[in-house]
């Protein structure tokens, strides 16, 4: 355990028992990062991600009336609330929270009021989650606390919807299932479609997980990813005109890409494009996975960044900066743009031996091009959400 996940902890138990006494409940729910396949889940195609020895921190009690009391201590903001009266607040995070109540509340499950302290080492704006982290955490806890029995998958399907409908970003379900479901030293195969998944052994032997935060930060509820989401479900309304079991693009070929050149928006056939090719290309990735050929693998994850830049155009230049960056690089095998795009981070696999060199001329680099700092965390694949003991 890093001093970083000891003092989150620590100030966690520390601040409740402060406010509240003791707590009834100590949870820990992880970022996620995703090693290739980004913007299918949402198209119902096929994703790689895994959780992250990163998390957020959560100790929860019950209170004896319906109220909800929240404190996020790397904030240092505290939110109250009825749990019959939960409306978006304009601070942000406790929508994460309230979402996840609200969404109890319409499966009819009985909750009364809790109180919560919150913290976490997930570095915020990142592209790691941590809003995910942050509803898997809650729902979690809250089926414990109040016996819903709920099972995991209900749980992940339960923050999605609090996402989609109260927060209102129409995210996928890849993040709450990797934070839910991860494993140490596994990826998730998933299926964004039917939702079946394994694990797959991700052979970190030699080589170095390293996240390059560009500290540009996105507001995706606010941003274009809505606007991404619906750009592909154009291409898919066209497609269904004259391929009527065309439900998604995780049903169209290279040949039904075809048709959709010169007879949709260009914009609309790029989204596409990129769409049909990431999902063949994470399938090729997962082969090269089981022959633990690494070097093939990090090479789609820089045909996923070229294409995320030019074709699905959710990069910036601060990202294909530090990705052409990494390409020069020998030691590193392969590198792209995570997440929503926008800003946060890179995620690179970098050979062991030369992590330290590598980040440190990535940073000299960055602050050259941009006049500005750039922060680097090394990470290793984690179990997924889970009660912890805390003495």
């Amino acid at each position: 355990m890093s001093v970083e996940t000891q003092t989150c902890i620590s100030s966690v138990k520390t601040i409740y028992q402060a406010k509240y006494g003791v707590p009834e409940l100590f949870v820990k729910s992880p970022g996620r990062i995703n090693l290739i396949g980004e913007h299918t889940d949402y198209n119902l195609g096929f994703v790689l991600p895994a959780a992250i020895d990163k998390a957020i921190y959560i100790a929860i009690g019950k209170r004896n009336d319906s109220e909800i009391h929240l404190t996020a201590i790397d904030l240092n903001e505290s939110f109250s609330v009825s749990i019959n009266d939960l409306v978006k607040s304009p601070l942000g995070w406790p929508n994460y929270i309230m979402g996840i109540v609200d969404q109890i509340k319409k499966l009819g499950l009985l909750i009364g009021g809790f109180n919560a302290v919150l913290a976490g080492d997930v570095p915020l704006g990142a592209g790691l989650s941590s809003s995910a982290a942050v509803e898997c955490a809650t729902v979690y806890s809250l089926n414990e606390l109040f016996g819903l029995g709920l099972s995991k998958l209900e749980m992940v399907k339960l923050a999605q919807r609090a996402e989609n409908q109260f927060v209102g970003l129409q995210c996928g379900i890849m993040d709450m299932f990797a934070s839910m479901f991860g494993r140490a030293d596994a990826v998730i195969q998933l299926d964004c479609r039917s939702l079946e998944y394994h694990y797959s052994p991700f052979d970190q032997d030699g080589i170095k997980i390293v996240l390059l935060d560009t500290c540009v930060k996105h507001s995706l509820a606010s941003s274009e990813y809505n606007v991404r989401r619906k750009e592909c479900e154009a291409g898919v309304a066209f497609l269904k005109t004259i391929h009527p079991e065309v439900a998604s693009l995780r049903d169209v070929d290279f040949v039904m890409l075809e048709e959709l050149k010169d007879k949709v928006d260009l914009k609309v056939y790029h989204r596409c494009k990129f769409i049909v090719e990431e999902i063949k290309r994470l399938q090729d990735a997962c082969m090269d996975l089981d022959k633990k050929n690494m070097t093939a693998f990090g090479r789609k994850m820089y045909e996923t960044h070229e294409g995320l830049s030019k074709l699905y155009e959710v990069s910036c230049k601060e990202l294909d900066f530090l990705a052409s960056f990494s390409k020069k690089n020998e030691n590193v095998l392969g590198a792209r743009m995570m997440g929503g795009g926008f800003g946060g981070c890179t995620i690179n696999l970098v050979r062991d031996h030369a992590v330290a060199s590598f980040i440190a001329q990535a940073e000299i680099a960055f602050q050259k091009e941009f006049k500005t700092s750039l922060k680097s965390y090394i990470v290793s694949i984690g179990d997924g959400t889970s009660v912890i003991s805390i003495a």
